[in-house]
Order: C-alpha cells, then structure tokens, then sequence
C-alpha cells in the first residue's frame, strides 16, 4: 500500500499542513513553498505565497494568528519591509489609467478618444508627442496609453542610442501592438533619427548590406507598434521627425487646485494624515509640478513624523517649506540666485543666457530647461532679444526697490 501524503500523513507525523507532507492543503503544490512564520515549530503561523497555512483539521497548536506577507520562503512581499515594499509604493503613486490621471484635462480628453478608436478598428494608436518642462506626467501618460490599449511598453532615451544599428535592433525586437517610449527624444543624433522615418511611416527598416559596389540595401518589415516620445525642448526636434507623430500634446503647469488633488492622493497611499489646508500650502509652492509635489510631500511627512505628531496640516507644511527654502510661491535657492544674479549684478537685465549660466555656475541648459519655464510663466523675468529682464514682479516679490 502506498505511502499517503497530505493534510493524514501532516496529522499523523505531529507536522503542520504541507510541513512533511507533500502537498499543500487547498492550493495544492509542493511541501516547500510553505515555510514558518516566526518562533519554534508550533508556536507561530505558516505562510504561503503570503496567506495564513490554515490550520489542519483536529490538529492542535498550529493556531491561525493572521496575515503575515512575504513570510520566508514565499514570493510575497511585506510592504512594511521597504525591499520590495518601498518600490511598490513609489510606482503606485503613478497613476494607471486616464480615469486616475488628474489634470491636463485637454490632453486626457483627445487621448480617450484617440485609444478607444483604435481599439475598435483593431489597430495600433498613432505615434504620440508629448512636450513640455520636466516633471508635468509625460513618462506617465505614455504608460498609461499602454495600460489602456492592453500592450506592453519598453522604454528607452534618446542619449542612450548613439548608433544607428542599437535603434534598428530596438525595433527589430518590437512585438505586434509594442509601444516603444523614447525619453528626451530630441537627443537623437541625426543618423539614428533617419532609421525612425521609414519605422514611423512603413513600419520596416532599410538595412545596409556589403560595402563599396558590392553594397546592398534590405528592407525588412516590422510589426505595426506605437511609438511615443517625450521632450522637453521640441524646438529642437528637426522638422521631419515632428511631423511624422500624428498626435502632438504640449503639457501645462498644473494649478494649484490639480496639485492639492494629488497630493492628498498621494498621502493615502503613503499613509500620512494631511488636512486641506496642509495639502494646499503643498500645491502653492510645487511650482505646478506633480512631481515635485510628491517630493515635498515626502520631506514634509518626516518632519511632521519627527517634529510633530506625524499630521500634516497648514503649520506644519509652512514650517517644513520654510526650512526647505522653498517660499510661497514655489521658489527655491536656484531660483531666487537666478533672480537675484539678475537684478544684483546686471541691474536687472538684459543678460545673456550663457552669461548668467557662468555667473551663477549653472549649465544653461539647465536654465532653460528646468527654472525659466516657471519664472517666465509667473512673470518673474521676460526674455527679450537681448537677453533675460527681471520684472516689477520680481522686484516686488524680493521687496527691493527698482531703479
């Protein structure tokens, strides 16, 4: 008579269910996914895949005490661990879909109905622009797009292609419906840009084959897939790639009212306590950016842990800021040099890009691409032909008369 194995053998042998039996009870796969949760054989619970191991049947001092994840030798994670915990919640404040997606509200609209289209007719989405400053959900967005069409998406950055061949081996290993997301697009260099025309337009690649007379073009066809680019500087896209993306977005700083949304969103899966008040002095001084939201968020929740008793409210946002340096409406150190270089040491402009770069020791690129959007849109300086000019609103903002 053969040997018995399961919940019998487990009862007979004095062992908890899956512990010297071969399967375990209810989901029925082998002894060694179970494992014990804490303390000596028979005082602490057992877990699987992160649930409980219930109690065999008469089978006394293997009590149920609950929920432990990511027990040892199970593929659960704890969320309190901060392993896999911690990576979990930070992708988690990313929205999944465009019903979640709070803000840019004529960007969302068009795309919904852009991706429903071409599920219905069974096709892939067109090839998708998305510009402006950094930090405003670009990246989000395109994971989104693939959320809703149901496919996968592989990302990529313009530095990171330096040769011709990386991009048609990219594309070469697309599957049917792929979304490709190239990051800073707009550093292609020229050479790889030229192996995207003929994927955008035909989906295929022209190959080179041989050398001198003996050289051979190949065209080799490709699965029909969406590609999706993101800029910061889409002047600086050359003229046939931007027309070759059939639908453009430009990105808008969000208001403060947006950002209080998101960052009470953001407080409930980081489990902070914050009041609305506490959220909106947050939202002022994010300088319209979500992601910088979500960063002062996070510093503000340890002071409010450290120094007071873990609640976020109006006073404890405007004393966590204040010690960031960040001021009412969203200033940090940067910016204020950047104002105060201006107004200081060249009288208030004009100045020159590459010369307030050297005199405040910022690259300016930098500049340009990260700080001038938001001091430009708030009226803090105005560009001119002959350079950068601080406004009265600046001068007023600092208190210093002007001249």
């Amino acid at each position: 008579m053969g040997r018995r194995t399961g919940d019998g053998a487990a009862k007979r042998n004095g062992d908890p269910p899956g512990r010297g039996s071969d399967l375990c009870p209810g989901h029925r796969h082998p002894q060694r996914h179970w494992d014990a949760g804490e303390g000596e054989r028979g005082q602490g619970p057992y877990f699987c895949h992160g649930k409980a191991a219930p109690p065999a049947k008469g089978h006394a001092g293997w009590p149920d005490r609950g929920h432990r994840p990511g027990g040892p030798g199970c593929g659960g994670s704890d969320p309190a661990s901060g392993k896999d915990g911690g990576k979990k919640i930070e992708k988690s404040l990313r929205p999944q879909t465009l019903s979640e997606y709070i803000g840019q509200e004529k960007a969302k609209e068009n795309l919904k109905v852009y991706i429903e289209a071409a599920k219905n007719r069974g096709e892939s989405l067109d090839h998708v622009l998305f510009y402006g400053p950094p930090g405003l959900g670009k990246t989000t967005l395109a994971g989104i797009i693939a959320n809703e069409m149901g496919v996968h998406m592989k990302v990529t950055s313009g530095p990171a292609i330096a040769k011709p061949g990386e991009m048609a081996a990219i594309l070469s290993n697309l599957q049917e419906g792929d979304l490709l997301f190239v990051d800073e697009i707009h550093r292609l260099n020229r050479q790889v840009e030229e192996v995207l025309y003929p994927a955008m337009e035909d989906y295929a690649i022209d190959i080179m084959m041989g050398k001198g007379a003996s050289a051979r073009s190949i065209r080799l066809d490709l699965p029909k897939f969406t590609l999706v680019g993101a800029t910061t500087r889409a002047g600086l896209l050359s003229a046939p790639l931007r027309d070759r993306f059939g639908v453009v977005h430009h990105l808008e700083f969000y208001t403060p009212e947006e950002l209080k949304v998101i960052i009470r969103h953001s407080a409930i899966i980081l489990g902070v306590e914050i009041d609305e008040k506490g959220a909106l002095e947050l939202a002022r001084r994010s300088r319209g950016t979500p992601r910088l939201a979500n960063r002062l968020l996070k510093r503000v929740r340890d002071f409010a842990e450290v120094k007071y008793d873990g609640k976020i409210n109006e006073e404890v946002a405007a004393f966590a800021l204040d010690l960031l340096e960040v001021d009412k409406l969203g200033l940090d150190m940067n910016d204020r040099n950047i104002l105060y270089t201006i107004i200081e040491k060249f009288n208030g402009g004009p100045v020159g890009l590459d010369t307030l770069a050297a005199a405040i020791g910022e690259d300016s690129g930098t500049i340009e691409d990260v700080y001038e959007p938001y001091l430009v849109k708030n009226g803090f300086i105005n560009r001119t032909p002959k350079g950068r000019v601080a406004t009265d609103f600046a001068y007023h903002h600092f208190g210093i008369a002007k001249p």
